[in-house]
């Protein structure tokens, strides 16, 4: 099975800058209801469609206990389900846009945060980066945003 999840949030001011799990120091943050992180987002709602299970936001509703949640708690609980319904994830792609801040230096830390929640190789994980040459709200500085597509397979009860 396929599943495709693509998230985008807005860049702010006096906000964190999580991506992957990493915390990024960079002028802005990632505004959101949990810790804003479009990559483990994008992950989770790939996940979640390639076993018909919603979106992040049915799964994980806006509420206190979520508000401020680190994304690789929920991307834990999803690997869990996954396991639960006899699913093994072969691979995943992900790309980030944004325009800046490069995340080259932290390729590796988020590939090795995301894979060990996921109990997967480092081999079944790409997570590539690009920009919008300066176009739209991303190009501006304004956002950033994140396409990930999961292949799975059932193994049986």
């Amino acid at each position: 099975k396929i599943g495709h999840g693509f998230d985008a949030h807005q860049l702010a001011l006096n906000e964190s800058f999580i991506l992957g799990g990493i915390s990024i120091d960079f002028e802005k943050g990632i505004k959101g209801h949990s810790d804003g992180d479009v990559l483990v987002h994008s992950i989770i709602d790939s996940l979640l469609g390639a076993i018909n299970e919603g979106d992040i936001g049915s799964l994980f509703p806006p509420s206190k206990k979520n508000q401020n949640i680190s994304s690789l708690k929920l991307l834990e609980q999803v690997g869990e389900l996954l396991s639960q319904k006899y699913f093994d994830i072969i691979n995943i792609d992900t790309t980030i846009i944004l325009q800046e801040p490069k995340i080259v230096n932290y390729r590796n830390q988020i590939k090795k945060n995301i894979c060990s929640i996921l109990n997967i190789n480092q081999s079944q994980l790409s997570i590539k980066a690009t920009t919008t040459d300066g176009l739209g709200f991303i190009g501006l500085g304004e956002g950033i945003a994140s396409h990930a597509i999961s292949l799975i397979k059932y193994h049986g009860s």
